[in-house]
């Protein structure tokens, strides 16, 4: 079972969120890689409270963690893999210096080490990828292509002479509280590490040339319109031997279907049924997102009566279940009627079958929308 996020910064669950990046950051210090070399339990707990504080520190995510606790990210859900999270199993350290390295304040910077190169990470690229609510139901893979920065072939670096490939240089500033010392990106390499030794033909100045390239997106299940997944490394590359790409972001954008409307993990279906079917019955048949159904329309059904398909709907992204297809039935008043078609209503308005009796099982309009949200 895996440990409590909260537990692992050493926070309780009201804390607020400079509480959690001050626990991280004691943890993120304690287990540093620097402080303990070749200590591989040191460096599963800096792992850990990486993951931990990536999930708390999003509010989205927290909230999600708060509901279903670490389910909420495991199978692909949200906040796992491919929505910007670190998923439990894949951390990385590099994703770690190069997202949190902030944190650390100066004593480490967002390198492995002050004697090592500083890593540079590309920088991200988004995208925006339409999909279906048929693509919805089970997920799909998507595959666009992209054109992003890479390193041209040929290209070749060296150890930036100003910082000495550290990617930051030091500067000693005096103020009335005496010599203050701060890091900052070094100006000639803008904290690569490295400046380039031989340029090929046809590409920047800084040896990246455009190209254009596949990539595959698998879109899970449940998605929403709004939602952004991430593709690790599929972002530009960025100068230097020692660098590390960016990441590709998908912003999802759900298209309209012609008959359904989404909320939430249910559907809305509209079907308009005329006078004479309602009054005698019927079977109907209607579109789900998994194909056609039939469904029966009993004699007498009142316009306005909601018919609930369970399972019908949406599945949920964070893998707890199905939503359900709404069916409202519209009864079509006819608006032109035939010489006996009138003289027929005309003979029945008084009759007592035509006269409204409503009982306590026709719900109104407002107990209808309550048990629709409900």
């Amino acid at each position: 079972m895996k440990t409590d996020y909260y537990e692992i910064l050493g926070v309780n669950k009201g804390a607020t969120a400079a509480e959690i990046k001050k626990g991280y950051r004691k943890q993120a210090v304690k287990h540093h890689p620097d402080k303990n070399p070749g200590d591989k339990s040191a460096e599963e707990k800096f792992k850990k409270a990486a993951e931990a504080y990536e999930v708390l520190s999003d509010d989205n995510k927290k909230a999600r963690y708060d509901q279903y606790g670490h389910a909420a990210f495991e199978n692909g859900g949200a906040g796992a893999g491919g929505f910007g999270g670190f998923g439990g199993g894949g951390m990385n350290m590099d994703d770690i210096f190069s997202q949190f390295g902030d944190i650390f304040g100066g004593g480490f910077g967002g390198s492995r080490g002050g004697s090592q190169t500083a890593r540079v990470k590309g920088s991200n690229m988004r995208i925006r990828v339409k999909i279906t609510l048929e693509d919805i139901v089970n997920g799909v893979e998507k595959k666009v292509k992209i054109r992003r920065k890479i390193k041209a072939d040929g290209v070749s670096f060296k150890t930036c002479a100003t910082c000495n490939g550290q990617g930051q240089v030091m500067r000693v500033t005096n103020t009335i509280l005496g010599r203050m010392q701060t890091a900052a990106t070094c100006p000639t390499c803008h904290g690569a590490g490295q400046s380039i030794d031989n340029r090929p033909k046809g590409s920047d100045s800084n040896g990246m040339i455009q190209k254009e390239e596949m990539v595959s997106i698998k879109i899970p299940a449940g998605v929403s319109d709004g939602v952004q997944l991430k593709v690790a490394g599929k972002g530009n590359e960025a100068p230097g031997n020692n660098s590390i790409s960016g990441d590709l972001l998908v912003l999802i954008e759900e298209l309209a279907h012609e008959s359904l409307s989404r909320e939430g993990m249910n559907l809305h279906y509209d079907l308009y049924v005329n006078l004479s079917e309602v009054t005698l019955g019927v079977s109907k048949e209607i579109e789900t997102v998994s194909g056609k159904v039939k469904i029966k329309i009993d004699s007498g059904t009142q316009s306005g009566k909601i018919l609930r398909l369970r399972g019908k709907g949406l599945p949920s992204i964070e893998r707890y279940g199905t939503g359900d297809l709404l069916v409202h039935i519209n009864v079509w008043t006819p608006q032109n009627l035939s010489k006996e078609q009138k003289q027929f209503f005309e003979k029945n308005i008084s009759d007592e079958n035509f006269t409204p009796n409503p009982s306590k099982a026709d719900k109104s309009f407002f107990e209808k929308v309550k048990d629709m949200f409900s």
